[in-house]
């Protein structure tokens, strides 16, 4: 006899039932640009290339010593305006940051791993207009970091390039500004002079490495040219060969106070039209205040929510082993090719940061879905936006009110000992984002996964670099976070189940919806 299909040990009904049932949809198979929010804060992310002297970008056009803005190799910084200068360091494993001076002088705090984010605030008037944020080099942001960094860049709105006169753009840069192009982020480029000055390439020609593009140089021989505008325009034109979509973006050069304040003066303008942009979204929702009445007949509504949230919960977990299935593949690539042993935890890390955000849009996604299936059937008609959002204040009031729904801020930390613990709190996620959002009107909270001190500990020891066990610890700890993440999905999409069916059953016995 052919035996058919086992269902899932987590969901023993997902396979069994009427086909016609509803299934979970499309979920984002990556992290990438998103929009931002109305009420999130504007912000300028800072990247570009090791040796184009973008700290001291950032410190001329903000008025500060580039003491102040270095950071651990590998942490982001968070520059934002106050009245009192305060400096922090937000460390994943903690749930209070680590605070010390805001002075050039002041040394920051032993720390036993690199902190997320360092948090800059200084009275500095530039900062009222957006946030500054700096990312690290591109060379190391490899392929997660990047997707750390284009879904910070569409919260943020801007993305600030810097390059210097005498480098081109490489493969992986090109391809994340390919990315951010045909998105509504702002990108504006900074080139700042070289180790020669505002001198050519040694070939006389501005080049994007490993893209195949090159661009003459300007005018000939006996030919007075500006050296500064012949460099930003070799650079632009470079880009553009690859990236013809950028065509808009504005450059400029930048080599003292006075160029800065061009930047300077075109960051602000962009602050000054995104704020009025945002702020002219309609803040009433439609539905927001009106009486919603329920259907005659809303059909087996139960039935149909469990189904759904069991099989969004079945997907979501099959995604997330999918993707830490590659993010061992990258990190046997990193041990034995790449970074080496000592390098591992910096590169798990990354990796972690954007599992974390992947499996939070996920989440978010899924579970608006759910609501919008449930609320159709119960209600009778799509519900409206404002419909929506109450049903989800309701619902994320009510996680609290079921056994799963307690302590679901939480973060996954992995040991030295290639386990998995947990760190419970809304302060303990804070502190293990790189860029954090402002607020969130989504029912789930962030998922939240990173590396404990112990690892770079363990891995950075003088003479532990055996690549054997290196990729062993690597196998171990991914598939103790594919464990605990499996466990923390279903228990979240219980809860959904639990609280959703309250809201909805309340709704029916009523007559009307009462969120």
């Amino acid at each position: 006899m052919k035996q058919g299909p086992l269902p899932s040990v987590d969901s023993p009904d997902d396979m069994t039932g009427p086909t016609d049932l509803p299934t979970c949809g499309p979920l984002p198979a990556q992290v990438g640009v998103s929009g931002a929010a109305p009420d999130e804060p504007l912000g300028v992310v800072a990247v570009g290339p090791a040796g184009a002297e973008r700290r001291a970008v950032l410190a001329t056009v903000l008025g500060l010593d580039p003491v102040m803005l270095t950071v651990p190799a590998g942490s982001w910084l968070v520059v934002r305006d106050a009245k009192v200068p305060t400096r922090a360091a937000f460390v994943p494993g903690y749930r209070q940051p680590h605070s010390y001076g805001a002075d050039r002088d002041a040394a920051g705090p032993a720390l036993a791993r690199p902190p997320r984010r360092v948090e800059l605030t200084v009275p500095e008037p530039l900062l009222r207009h957006f946030t500054l944020i700096d990312v690290p080099d591109t060379a190391t942001l490899g392929v997660s970091g990047t997707r750390v960094l284009l879904e910070a860049a569409g919260r943020a709105g801007a993305l600030l390039f810097v390059i210097a006169a005498d480098q081109a753009f490489t493969a992986a840069e090109l391809n994340l500004l390919a990315e951010v192009a045909p998105t509504p982020v702002e990108v504006v480029f900074a080139v700042t002079p070289g180790a020669a000055g505002w001198a050519p390439l040694a070939d006389g020609t501005a080049t994007t490495e490993d893209a195949g593009a090159s661009v003459p140089p300007v005018g000939g021989a006996g030919t007075e040219v500006d050296a500064v505008a012949v460099t930003v325009e070799a650079h632009r034109a470079a880009l553009l060969a690859a990236v013809p979509a950028l065509a808009g973006a504005r450059w400029f050069p930048v080599d003292d106070a006075d160029t800065a304040a061009d930047l300077r003066r075109a960051l602000v303008g962009w602050a000054s039209r995104e704020g009025l942009q945002r702020a002219s979204v309609d803040p009433v929702l439609p539905g927001h205040q009106d009486r919603v009445a329920v259907a005659a007949d809303p059909g087996n509504w139960a039935e149909r929510l469990d189904r759904r949230t069991r099989s969004c919960a079945q997907r979501i977990r099959q995604h997330l082993a999918l993707e830490l299935a590659n993010i061992h593949l990258r990190a046997v690539q990193e041990i034995v090719f790449g970074v080496g042993c000592a390098g591992l935890p910096d590169h798990l890390d990354r990796e972690m940061a954007a599992l974390s955000l992947l499996a939070t849009a996920q989440c978010d996604q899924a579970v608006h879905g759910i609501l919008t299936d449930a609320a159709t059937q119960v209600l009778g008609v799509p519900p409206a936006e404002g419909v929506h959002r109450r049903i989800a204040r309701a619902v994320r009031y009510g996680l609290a009110d079921h056994r799963p729904g307690h302590e679901l801020d939480k973060v996954l930390l992995i040991t030295s000992a290639a386990g998995v613990t947990d760190l419970t709190g809304s302060e303990a996620i804070d502190a293990a984002a790189s860029y954090p959002t402002a607020s969130r009107d989504e029912v789930l909270p962030p998922v939240a996964v990173a590396l404990s001190g112990g690892c770079w500990q363990q891995w950075r020891t003088p003479g532990n670099a055996d690549q054997s066990a290196a990729r062993a610890w690597s196998q171990r700890a991914v598939r103790e976070v594919e464990l605990g993440l499996s466990r923390e999905i279903s228990r979240r999409f219980e809860v959904i189940r639990l609280s959703l069916g309250v809201v909805l059953s309340d709704a029916l016995d009523h007559g009307t919806l009462l969120a």
